[in-house]
């Protein structure tokens, strides 16, 4: 989750779909450059543990944009497929 907030803020592109699960894995990929991602609030987390296989994350990524702030709140899903996590989808609560 935290590499993803970081590829996000970093508009590591490439990063985003390797960690993205191929299943709902878009073809491409585009990052805002003009939003400034300025810190990120982890809420909840539900498995992802050592010996699970899925795991959710809940958070609150923060940005900026111009003089406007806002924020970004999701739950994401992740599933482990060879040992790596990869991001599944996510929903708005």
């Amino acid at each position: 989750m935290r590499s993803r907030y970081t590829a996000f803020a970093r508009g590591d592109v490439e990063h985003l779909l390797r960690t993205w699960h191929p299943s709902t894995r878009p073809t491409t990929l585009t990052v805002d450059p003009t939003i400034r991602w300025t810190h990120l609030e982890v809420l909840d987390r539900v498995g992802g543990g050592l010996l699970d296989t899925d795991g959710v994350v809940e958070f609150r990524a923060h940005h900026r944009q111009g003089q406007r702030s806002g924020f970004l709140h999701e739950r994401s899903r992740f599933v482990r497929v060879e040992g790596r996590w990869l991001y599944r989808d996510g929903a708005r609560p």
